[in-house]
């Protein structure tokens, strides 16, 4: 329907119950004594909106209904690569279980491809959601026997200022936020290429230097 046309039923019923409101309405008598055109000229250039109001109003009806629509920002944004989704994180202080996270990925896989990385990071955060290991980041990591590179249960904490280590932060957001998803991404266990530990588990695939399994 344009809006010419919808502005002019508008105009006419506004016209129509501003009518029916004057005729119920106190002082009715006294305004008997006018001429029914005359009574309905003034009903009309008080109560009823012109042809350009009644426009106006449909256009700003429109433009909110526009704004609304381009404003809605519910779909996460997406990046063309995995260096990209890296790059695109913020430098910002992590949590307790984002640094746990990016701990194991930084002493895990500081050398791998961004994939091999994001992987090892995959592993850990679907440990925690698993229910067979415990239920948070840290708690994974620091679960006896499991990452080689804790020591006393205690995890070491990286140089800020390495280069690998901020990258292994971004890596973790990426992996928390399930911003990017890498080739093992259901993978629950991983070893290095030089051991053969034999276990009797599904393989996933491999990344860079890691072999992982289900």
């Amino acid at each position: 329907m344009s809006f010419s046309f919808r502005a002019a039923i508008i105009a006419a019923t506004t016209l129509t119950l501003a009518a029916g409101i004057g005729a119920t309405a106190p002082g009715v008598a006294a305004e008997a004594d006018k001429t029914p055109v005359q009574a309905i000229n003034e009903a009309a250039t008080e109560q009823v909106p012109t042809m350009a109001e009644s426009l106006a109003a449909l256009e700003a009806d429109d433009a909110e209904a526009i704004t609304a629509e381009m404003a809605d920002t519910s779909e996460p944004a997406s990046h063309a690569t995995l260096a990209a989704a890296v790059a695109a994180q913020d430098a910002v202080a992590a949590d307790a279980e984002l640094n746990c996270l990016a701990i194991g990925v930084y002493y895990e896989s500081k050398g791998e491809p961004l994939e091999g990385q994001l992987a090892v990071a995959e592993v850990i955060l679907n440990r925690a959601k698993s229910g067979r290991f415990p239920a948070s980041v840290c708690g994974v990591l620091t679960q006896r026997g499991q990452f080689s590179f804790v020591r006393g249960g205690r995890l070491p904490q990286p140089p800020a200022s390495a280069r690998a280590w901020k990258t292994a932060l971004a890596v973790a957001q990426v992996a928390r936020d399930d911003a990017w998803d890498s080739r093992v991404s259901n993978a629950l266990f991983f070893h290095a290429r030089y051991v053969s530990p034999g276990w009797r588990r599904a393989r996933v695939g491999s990344v860079g230097n890691h072999i992982f399994y289900r």
